[in-house]
């Protein structure tokens, strides 16, 4: 460390630091200012200073070694304080947070924020918050821990336009679709083996239910797309009712299921539309996504000048996530010292929201049939009647029934759930034992 630096910024007054939170993640930020102390001074160009952490309970045991007089359970009276510089924001949840936080910038605090569920239910309410104060707000740890993606999008591809955005970004999820995948394992089983290592919390329904990662998804087409998109707005389905069988498929077509996050941009009048949504997809082992394994986070930009871009690593976890936060914090505490203010919000587009039922998607269909001449037939005028195309169709006989497995080509969401309903009903259908959606090669 230069001796000269770390002198002219131990000479300036300190950026002063409330820390609400102290469980996995907040207590490795408290451990990450303290012990880089000396290069986070010389970086933002003053020292950083934890003033105070508001914690629910102070006889609570901390992986972090800090004086007694820092915590504190009344983290209003923390975020009121006139002294404080940043507060960040590590608790999670929608109340007391937003509260906090709309506290904190009225009170004269920049905010970083790790909090994904209440910027996706209400961060217009934040930013607006932070727009009348004159203040930042930082939130690049809200999405895929330690992966530097909201920063990019917001600022290093801001004058590129941005067409779709394609992530795996929960690491529960990841883990047990991959341990389905390599180990043959069956979906209980996998979250199993996923809450012993911890991968899973005990009640996983957040994970496995797709409310993380659409939540992450709001985020991220708001950001891409300049455009306010709530969770609300984001369609969603879980993993749970992944089987066995529709792994041993994807595997027999060269492909891989994965819990997919899609926003994506339609062109169009006025601007277009956006959509977003998050469900389980086949997609090609070729696809770079398809390399993503257990519980790691990656996700996928394409952009009109920039191309495709991918961006990999852990998607959660104290450290990686408190890394974030500190990339954060840094930024915000030398915009505090300059006096100046960085990106915030950006909603000018204000573009329609898809709804599902518009957007164009693929499906993988298996059907078990009566193994007779004439039923491919009328399973092909089925699509037909809804205006879908047939990409590919395998039939295997099993004596009185029969196997068929359809892929079709691009068409409307809705066209494609009419169709599968069409099949449903037919006689000499037995049944439709798996849907399932297709990203990737062949659109």
């Amino acid at each position: 460390m230069n001796e000269k630096m770390t002198a002219m910024s131990s000479q300036r007054n300190p950026v002063r630091v409330a820390l609400l939170g102290c469980g996995v993640v907040g207590s490795q930020v408290a451990r990450l200012v303290h012990e880089q102390a000396d290069d986070l001074a010389a970086r933002v160009g003053a020292p950083v200073e934890l003033v105070g952490i508001a914690v629910r309970r102070l006889a609570l045991q901390r992986d972090v070694d800090l004086p007694d007089e820092l915590f504190t359970t009344d983290a209003a009276a923390l975020v009121a304080r006139d002294d404080v510089d940043v507060v960040v924001e590590v608790i999670g949840g929608i109340e007391p947070a937003r509260a906090l936080i709309l506290s904190a910038l009225e009170h004269g605090a920049s905010v970083v924020t790790a909090n994904k569920a209440l910027l996706a239910e209400d961060g217009a309410t934040l930013f607006e918050a932070a727009e009348r104060a004159g203040r930042d707000l930082y939130y690049e740890a809200a999405v895929a821990g330690a992966i530097p993606i909201l920063r990019p999008l917001r600022e290093s591809l801001a004058g590129d336009r941005v067409t779709r955005v394609l992530g795996i970004v929960n690491g529960t999820t990841n883990f047990i679709l991959d341990r389905m995948d390599t180990a043959g394992s069956g979906f209980e089983e996998a979250l199993a083996e996923a809450q012993e290592l911890g991968y899973a919390e005990a009640d996983p329904t957040a994970d496995v239910e797709g409310f993380d990662a659409a939540a992450k998804a709001a985020i991220l087409a708001s950001l891409a797309f300049h455009t306010r998109v709530t969770a609300a707005d984001v369609h969603r389905e879980g993993i749970a009712e992944v089987t066995a069988s529709d792994v041993a498929s994807a595997r027999e077509m060269g492909c891989v299921v994965k819990l997919l996050a899609i926003c994506s941009l339609s062109e169009g009048p006025g601007g277009g539309a956006v959509s977003a949504r998050v469900h389980p997809a086949m997609i090609p082992r070729s696809h770079p996504l398809a390399s993503v394994r257990e519980a790691y986070n990656a996700v996928f930009v394409e952009s009109r000048a920039a191309g495709q871009l991918m961006f990999y690593g852990p998607g959660a976890g104290g450290a990686p996530t408190a890394s974030a936060v500190l990339g954060d914090l840094v930024t915000v505490a030398r915009n505090r010292l300059a006096d100046a203010r960085g990106a915030g919000e950006s909603s000018y587009a204000a573009l329609r929201i898809l709804p599902m039922g518009d957007t164009e998607t693929r499906y993988h269909i298996e059907l078990d049939v009566d193994d007779k001449a004439g039923v491919l037939a009328s399973v092909a005028l089925a699509f037909a009647e809804h205006e879908v195309s047939i990409q590919t169709v395998r039939q295997e006989g099993r004596g009185d029934d029969a196997q068929l497995v359809v892929v079709s080509h691009r068409a409307s969401d809705a066209d494609l759930a009419a169709t599968v309903e069409t099949l449903r009903a037919m006689p000499n259908v037995r049944d439709v034992s798996s849907v399932m959606r297709v990203e990737g090669e062949g659109e």
